[in-house]
């Protein structure tokens, strides 16, 4: 056999008194995809940095040889002219990695014009080439765009024209469709393995795929690794290790499935939130001349009516721009609506005033996507959950809201410890439990869980997913839940509705709907999920 493209030999990297990476040995041949799982924290992510030495404040020890060469050893100016020609990187959030402040053109032709000395104009072609090669439709227009114009999936497109700008050797991609829908999610995994095979054909471009996600696993690598705790615990082909995996841990992280978790609503249940021909709308801009005298108007949400039970969960599904987010924001009476109404406990929102205004935000709570841009690095856990009760319970003197803290962080299962800790000092699966702790501790009626598992790995999120059942029942709350995983809705939703361009095409209990669809794009969005 040849030798590898590239060969970890017994890697560690240590950042101070932890070892985040523990021996590990990893080759990737030429032509190769290779995937490398494991949970938040188990170092899988630090191997892939490591290869490319974007790892700062780290001692690393082992060998990283690419091409029969070892990195480690490498200036940091040799490096550069690897990092992004030869070896080329997918992160996870794209709108994080790509600069707000360019076009993504400018951003995709720069790469080129480093690494392969083009022109500025031949950088702009290329880069219109490579956008077109990824799918995204009018190049030619979007290549000035930049990355707040365009969606979730078109920027995680750009991305990979980015990183097959220079026609690498190496494709290292960080956990590439973690936070997309089902059906761009199931575009991308076509477009990476259609691409992977045009190139490894050409120059045997291998891929080292990061992921939590077991499906993307299966549909798209040839071998698995699979890493707990910064020390590789089983290697394989990808389908033996799905058929008979040998370590517990493995066998764990295959067993962890959503499991249904619905417990019947009670025939006298109350209606706790009522949405009737729910419209929002937006001014926008006509195209062509007219459009600077007169206005059209954007439909984000259309005359959607739904309601919520006590007790009971209702699932929104959909994809990017089908206005469940705005939806939500308009429930939370955060959102103006231009039509129709939105109700709590039979009153409209928009009746509220004054205190009863502040009374009806602690009944009505969120817990959003990514609890680290949603929780202040600046405050401590006590005071993140605390802060509520503060404007909302202010008979309630320092020791007995700290007590109040206490209760509902081991509520959500974390100890009197995480008190004095802030956000960053907690892994994802903990951030989110702090997250719910701080809408719990009002005592709320209502839940709005906007995509609150989508970052999560799987066996974290099925802890969440527990959790949030166990909280339901236990405090008997209505919770109204928004994801793009079908697999989550079908273990937590007693009924769902799906959102199509602001409309709902299709709304009942989640076993019908889920095992006779009646409207084509409900049928869409489960064949995505059963092939992502």
């Amino acid at each position: 056999m040849s030798a590898p493209l590239l060969s970890i030999d017994n890697l560690r990297v240590r950042f101070g008194d932890t070892l985040a990476v523990d021996g590990v040995s990893l080759d990737v041949r030429a032509g190769e995809r290779v995937a490398l799982v494991g949970e938040s924290g188990s170092g899988k992510s630090v191997t892939a940095l490591s290869v490319l030495r974007l790892v700062r404040d780290a001692e690393m020890t082992g060998a990283i040889r690419f091409g029969g060469e070892d990195l480690l050893a490498k200036s940091e100016r040799e490096m550069r002219g690897l990092r992004g020609s030869d070896i080329a990187m997918i992160f996870q959030e794209p709108m994080t990695a790509l600069n707000p402040l360019y076009t993504v053109g400018d951003q995709i032709g720069e790469t080129i014009q480093l690494h392969d000395g083009a022109t500025p104009r031949q950088g702009r072609e290329r880069a219109i080439a490579l956008l077109a090669r990824t799918g995204i439709t009018e190049p030619e227009r979007r290549v000035d765009s930049y990355p707040h114009q365009l969606s979730g999936g078109q920027r995680q497109r750009v991305m990979i024209a980015m990183a097959l700008a220079c026609r690498p050797r190496l494709l290292l991609a960080d956990e590439p469709t973690t936070a997309l829908d089902v059906t761009i999610r199931a575009q991308i995994v076509e477009l990476l393995l259609e691409l992977q095979r045009d190139e490894a054909e050409k120059r045997g471009m291998a891929v080292l795929l990061i992921t939590h996600d077991l499906n993307l696993v299966r549909r798209f690598a040839e071998r698995v690794a699979v890493m707990e705790k910064g020390v590789l615990v089983e290697s394989g082909a990808v389908d033996a290790i799905f058929e008979s995996p040998q370590h517990p841990y493995t066998q764990r992280l295959l067993n962890s499935r959503p499991e249904r978790r619905v417990l019947p609503v009670l025939p006298i249940a109350p209606v706790l939130l009522d949405a009737k021909d729910v419209r929002v709308d937006y001014p926008t801009r006509l195209p062509g001349f007219q459009g600077w005298f007169r206005r059209g108007r954007f439909k984000a949400v259309d005359d959607v009516t739904l309601s919520v039970r006590q007790g009971e969960t209702l699932g929104i599904v959909g994809e990017s721009g089908s206005g469940k987010s705005t939806l939500a924001m308009a429930l939370l009476g955060l959102q103006r609506i231009s039509h129709g109404s939105v109700q709590f406990q039979g009153r409209a929102l928009g009746d509220f005033r004054g205190r009863e205004k502040t009374v009806l935000r602690s009944k009505l709570q969120v817990v959003f996507q990514d609890p680290f841009s949603s929780l202040s690095p600046r405050q401590t856990v006590e005071r993140i959950v605390g802060e509520g009760l503060a404007l909302h319970r202010p008979e309630l003197d320092a020791a007995a809201r700290r007590a109040k803290v206490i209760a509902v962080l081991r509520e959500v299962g974390l100890d009197r410890t995480a008190l004095t800790r802030y956000p960053h000092e907690f892994s994802g699966g903990q951030r989110q439990r702090i997250a719910i702790a701080r809408a719990l501790v009002l005592e709320p009626s209502i839940l709005i869980l906007d995509e609150p598992t989508s970052a999560l790995d799987v066996s974290i999120q099925t802890q969440v997913l527990a959790l949030l059942a166990d909280i339901q029942k236990k405090h008997n709350l209505g919770y109204v839940f928004i994801s793009h995983d079908l697999q989550v809705i079908g273990a937590m939703a007693h009924r769902v509705a799906v959102m199509r361009d602001g409309n709902v095409v299709e709304a009942g209990e989640v076993e019908k709907i889920f095992a006779n669809p009646s409207d084509e794009y409900t049928r869409k969005l489960l064949a995505a999920a059963l092939n992502s």
